[in-house]
This record gives structure tokens, C-alpha cells and sequence, in this order.
């Protein structure tokens, strides 16, 4: 394992135990709300600064963009660690167990290397470029499905910006009946590793930040998929429009989603 990518791993299981310690007590976390539909708990704050802390002892002059605190770094670093210490703060409030912590290392502007720890299956998902992309130490591939009307797919809901509801809702009608199923379980983070994974041959969202979509779109990149915005071109971790897939998949999606696509 890259020593940096040792280094994220750390960081996002200490996270993680910090985590799984305050589930057990969600009436005492403080919340506060940054904007419709959008929380942030003690909880939250406290992953972060674990996971900044861990990062920055061991690389103090790396550059850190995480959820809650920012940008911050030194100088103009080639090195940018993208945090979200809590991918899935609503499931995680409510004691809905989808939720999962994410580190990515951009160098350069180019994610390298990635972490997405689900604490509450133990799931440690890595991946580093040029590499490949790990459950568990064991190797992981898309799925091999090629007809769409087989496929499950991912997404995920507008929440807190409903400027792009109608765009939204119009894909999602048009998808619905052309798969085999849709889910939304409200993390990109996780449903960006299902995909590597094969749990589910396809995802797309619109309007995520960065923090959100940098460690699963390695992953799925090194487990043989593709990550596209939603007109097939990159530019999805500036916009956040992001299609993901296995390569038969991403075609018929992309196809699909097209008419509505702005």
C-alpha cells in the first residue's frame, strides 16, 4: 500500500471509531443546520479535525479542502487531501446506518490515491492510480451486466438546492422504467464504492461538492468503470454532475439522461 494512502487509512479509521462511539448516544449530539436540509453535528467537526490532525502530522505541508472547515495549507501545495469526515450526516442522525467516511489525495489536481471507510460493516474500501481499487485488501471489479433493463442503479435525491428538482425528476422518470431497480441511500460516497464493487452497475447525482464524489470516483475508475458528468465529458468534480458505471452501462444512462441534460 502507498504510504500515503496508509496514512489516509489512519486517519479514516480513527474517524470512524470516533464515530461508532457518539451512534451510541445521538440524543446528546449537538446539530446545527447550514441550510435547508443540510446538517452538521459536533460529531462531524470532531471526524474532521481527527482526520485533518492525523493527515497533516504526518505530511504537515500538504493542503487540506474538507467539509466543514474549508480550504486550508501551505503555500500552494501539488498536495491536497479532500475530506468529508461524514458522508451521510442525516442517515447518521436518524441512526440510519449508511454513512461512511472519505479521503481523497489530489496531486496536482489529479486524484491519486483514496479511502472510503464504512465503520458500521467494517468496509474499507482503497484504491490508488494506476493500481487498482480494494475491498478489504481483496481486488474489486464492476459489474458485467450490459443490458440497462438488468441493472440497479444508484442515485440521489435534490436536498437542500431545489433549483434543479424539475431537471432532476424528469431523468429519474425516464431511468425508472428502463432498469431493473433505483436506490437512494444517501451517500455518494458508498454508492460510488457499490459501484466498484458491483453492489449496483450504476449511480448518478447532480450538484455534489467535491468532498463527496473525489474518493469513489477513484474507485471506480480502478475497478474498471467510468466516471463522466452527465453530457459524457469530465469537468464533473468542478460541477458535481456525475454519471458512473460499468462501460456497457454508462452508454445506456448517459443516453437516457441526455435529453435533460442543460
Amino acid at each position: 500500500m502507498h504510504p500515503m494512502l496508509t496514512v489516509a487509512v489512519k486517519a479514516a479509521r480513527r474517524a470512524g471509531n470516533h464515530i461508532q462511539r457518539a451512534s451510541q448516544n445521538l440524543d446528546v449530539i449537538r446539530v446545527e443546520k447550514k441550510k435547508a436540509n443540510d446538517f452538521v453535528s459536533d460529531v462531524d467537526r470532531q471526524a474532521e479535525e481527527i482526520i485533518i490532525e492525523t493527515l497533516l502530522e504526518a505530511y504537515p505541508k500538504h493542503a487540506i479542502l474538507a467539509e466543514e472547515s474549508g480550504a486550508k495549507g501551505v503555500g500552494n501545495s501539488d498536495y491536497e487531501w479532500i475530506i468529508d469526515p461524514l458522508d451521510g450526516t442525516t442517515n447518521f442522525l436518524h441512526g440510519h446506518t449508511q454513512y461512511a467516511i472519505s479521503i481523497a489525495l489530489a496531486v496536482k489536481g489529479q486524484i491519486q490515491q483514496a479511502v472510503v471507510y464504512d465503520p458500521n460493516r467494517n468496509d474499507l474500501f482503497t484504491a490508488s492510480k494506476g493500481v487498482g481499487a480494494f475491498l478489504n485488501d481483496r481486488r474489486i471489479r464492476v459489474s458485467r451486466r450490459i443490458a440497462l433493463n438488468e441493472c440497479l442503479i444508484a442515485t440521489g435525491f435534490p436536498v437542500s438546492d431545489m433549483s434543479y428538482l424539475d431537471q432532476y425528476l424528469a431523468m429519474f422518470r425516464d431511468v425508472l422504467p428502463k432498469v431493473a431497480g433505483v436506490r437512494r441511500e444517501g451517500s455518494a460516497a458508498l454508492d460510488l464504492c457499490n459501484v466498484a464493487c458491483g453492489r449496483v452497475d450504476g449511480f448518478w447525482e447532480l450538484n455534489l461538492k467535491p468532498w463527496d464524489i473525489a474518493a469513489g470516483s477513484l474507485m471506480v475508475q480502478e475497478a474498471g468503470g467510468i466516471v463522466t458528468n452527465p453530457k459524457g465529458e469530465d469537468g464533473w468534480l468542478d460541477s458535481g454532475d456525475i454519471v458512473a458505471g460499468n462501460p456497457k452501462v454508462l452508454g445506456q444512462l448517459l443516453h437516457t439522461l441526455a435529453p435533460h441534460v442543460k
